[in-house]
């Protein structure tokens, strides 16, 4: 997505979005550049901007995860010591001047009333093309109730209209959480909204949701603007790996149109796909050894209507059916530490799967590799021993040294692809000389972290 012609006629609005630790810097870099946005910040877990783009095209951005309007940023509360403390404090921190928070409900139902009509304008265009006028019941599976709820335009200067019903989300850390819990600051937040502007609690189905950020450095106040996460690709019918990782993974590498992109152990697709929503006219592959997980990536490609771009091959990534220096792009979550079905762990086949990468890869392309902090030794120590990094790239890089590396979670693979080509010796493994190291990036997958390590093929 182009940031030309995207700018809305009505002035900037501030934004904030959430997205996964260590992907800060990817979101920082795709707001400036798919939304020409301006005052971009960030703190752990949030990036803030302001933009005059659509909402559609903001919720096209790939490495974030949910959409606020940003009310207020403020310096970190003190934790109140009692209960009565706490409401006062609460009252003039968080909430503060009612004038604010009603321009941000007309400025909430100004987008969310624009959202709805372009709802509309859309579903009646699809109708069309499909001779299906009058048909109303057709929805298209339009995510959550309360979205077509708060769709329904909300003016505060109405005094005949009924006052918005609201709830609120609270995330704490630090020494307000250890005095209150987020249940009992969801509370007495919602309690002070009440009576300071007269909005009406509903925690069922609630036209707005408050989020509030509390932590020792930060107070951080926003209305949630779409219950649809960012994240949940419409064109995804089964999960597999985060899909802003897999995104995060394709804005590394040295994609272009017309480029051979594979996946040597492609799981149920994720990749692939985030790949060939970013480069339309790119050919791909995934390769993986198990058959079930080639059905789903087959169902998922199928679901995307990918089938021309995309092909699926059941094929072991430790014998690549590629001529040698064929491909432009290897993308490739790595098992964490799964066993083959030859009873080779990934830790002795890791050496000769990164050799095959290199063999197919041509002399200037992209190997981009998320594994395990444990698996990041091992490719230190055994295969890229020898190889020196490149100088730093331009965007944010490394919190971690070049030493270090990271992995995922697709199939185990299984030696599939012909009896000519067996195990190396992992005690000495041939060093992947001819590979370089980019950028490296430590991003967390929920319950554990990973590192995204770039490397470019220099001959």
């Amino acid at each position: 997505m182009d940031s030309a012609n995207i700018r809305d006629n009505t002035a900037c609005v501030s934004y904030f979005c959430t997205t996964g630790s260590g992907l800060e810097p990817f979101l920082v870099e795709e707001v400036k550049r798919k939304l020409s946005a301006s005052d971009v910040e960030f703190i752990p877990g949030r990036v803030f901007f302001s933009t005059g783009a659509p909402v559609d095209c903001i919720n096209q951005l790939k490495s974030a995860e949910r959409l606020f309007l940003s009310l207020h940023r403020s310096p970190p509360i003190e934790a109140p010591v009692s209960q009565a403390k706490a409401t006062s404090v609460v009252t003039q921190s968080i909430v503060g001047d009612s004038k604010v928070w009603e321009a941000a409900l007309c400025t909430w139902s100004r987008l969310r009333g624009r959202r709805a009509e372009d709802k509309t304008t859309r579903k009646r265009k699809r109708e069309e093309e499909a001779g299906e006028e009058g048909h109303a019941e057709v929805t298209g599976g339009q995510g959550h109730p309360r979205d077509s709820q708060s769709d329904q335009s909300v003016d505060p200067a109405d005094p005949e209209q009924p006052r918005p019903t609201f709830r609120v989300s609270c995330c704490s850390s630090g020494a307000v959480a250890k005095r209150f819990g987020p249940q009992d600051l969801s509370r007495l937040i919602g309690r002070a909204i009440t009576k300071q502007l007269n909005w009406r609690a509903d925690l069922k189905e609630p036209q707005l949701e408050v989020n509030v950020y509390l932590s020792d450095d930060h107070c951080v106040v926003g209305i949630l603007l779409s219950s649809h996460p960012l994240a949940r690709r419409g064109y995804m019918r089964h999960t597999g790996l985060r899909s802003t990782v897999a995104w995060a993974m394709t804005s590394v590498s040295s994609m272009k149109e017309g480029a051979v992109i594979i996946d040597p152990m492609c799981g149920v697709g994720t990749i692939l796909l985030e790949a060939a929503q970013e480069c339309p006219n790119a050919c791909f592959l995934g390769l993986d050894s198990d058959a079930g997980q080639l059905q789903k990536a087959k169902e998922n490609v199928e679901f995307a209507q990918l089938q021309e771009r995309v092909q699926l091959l059941q094929a072991s990534a430790m014998g690549i059916p590629m001529p040698s220096g064929s491909v432009d792009v290897v993308l490739c979550d790595v098992p964490f530490g799964r066993k083959f079905s030859c009873g080779y762990s990934m830790a002795d086949a890791l050496p000769e799967i990164v050799n095959e990468m290199d063999r197919v890869l041509c002399v200037g392309g992209s190997l981009v590799l998320l594994v395990s902090l444990q698996l990041s030794t091992l490719l230190k120590k055994k295969i890229l021993k020898d190889a020196l990094p490149c100088p730093p790239a331009t965007s944010t890089t490394c919190c971690t040294p070049p030493e270090t590396l990271g992995t995922g979670t697709p199939a185990c693979l299984a030696h599939s692809h012909g009896g000519d080509t067996h195990l190396s010796d992992c005690s000495t493994p041939q060093p992947c000389c001819s590979l370089r190291t980019h950028s490296i990036h430590k991003v967390s997958l929920g319950n554990t972290d990973a590192l995204i390590h770039t490397y470019i093929k220099t001959h």
